[in-house]
């Protein structure tokens, strides 16, 4: 749970978020053991009824760690679907090659070892959704690299958009939005810059969910 919502929200949040297999308890315990920075399972249950509303077949991350938002994506994808992960740090990917084994998702998953930005160069699409999760500082540059290969009805996701542990909180994200002050680090500056980028964009609607650390969905019309 976050500073974004109550404690008594943060239970009932809870209360309706599915019961988590021995997978991602599993996953759940190495978070907590190396403060691992997931997404959690709010934002993992977002994700996956988002994927369940528009259908998804195709999927990208931008920064996909050992697996967890991936593990929550799966299982809303058909075994004839696909979800790419890309991450620069081998062990990390290799662990998440091993969760998705264990769950039985690995027919579906694609593991993509090195930079996102270079990796998405080789993919055409169309994607049904797309995660961005990387470095803050380079969420256009994501946005940018992908926007034309999202379906229409598409959608892109956005984590870490209105506060990011130890980097920066709402007030401070607000303060620069509202150009109260210049943005102190690259990772404000670049979730500051996004916020801008994705809401001038004709081509896609953007709304902001105040889920886990905050996301934005954009649709592509």
């Amino acid at each position: 749970m976050t500073e974004l919502v109550s404690e008594a929200v943060g239970r009932l949040l809870h209360l309706t978020t599915p019961e988590m297999d021995e997978v991602l308890e599993s996953m759940e315990a190495q978070a907590r053991e190396s403060d691992f920075p997931t997404v959690g399972p709010d934002v993992g249950e977002f994700l996956r009824l988002c994927a369940r509303l528009v259908d998804a077949e195709s999927v990208f991350e931008f920064g996909s760690g050992y697996g967890y938002s991936a593990y929550w994506l799966a299982p809303a994808l058909s075994s004839d679907g696909r979800i790419v992960l890309t991450e620069v740090d081998h062990d990390e990917l290799e662990q998440a090659r091993e969760y998705l084994t264990r769950g039985g998702y690995d027919d579906r998953a694609v593991f993509e070892e090195g930079d996102a930005l270079e990796t998405i160069e080789r993919y055409d699409g169309p994607f049904d959704l797309v995660l961005i999760d990387n470095e803050n500082h380079r969420y256009v540059d994501a946005f940018e690299a992908v926007r034309e290969k999202v379906a229409s009805g598409g959608v892109v996701i956005a984590d870490n958009v209105i506060t990011a542990t130890g980097q920066f909180d709402p007030e401070e994200l607000r303060a620069v939005l509202e150009d109260d002050h210049e943005p102190e680090t690259k990772n404000l500056a670049g979730i500051a810059d996004y916020y801008h980028h994705v809401r001038t964009n004709s081509a896609f609607e953007t709304v902001l969910v105040p889920v886990g650390e905050g996301i934005t969905v954009s649709v592509r019309l």
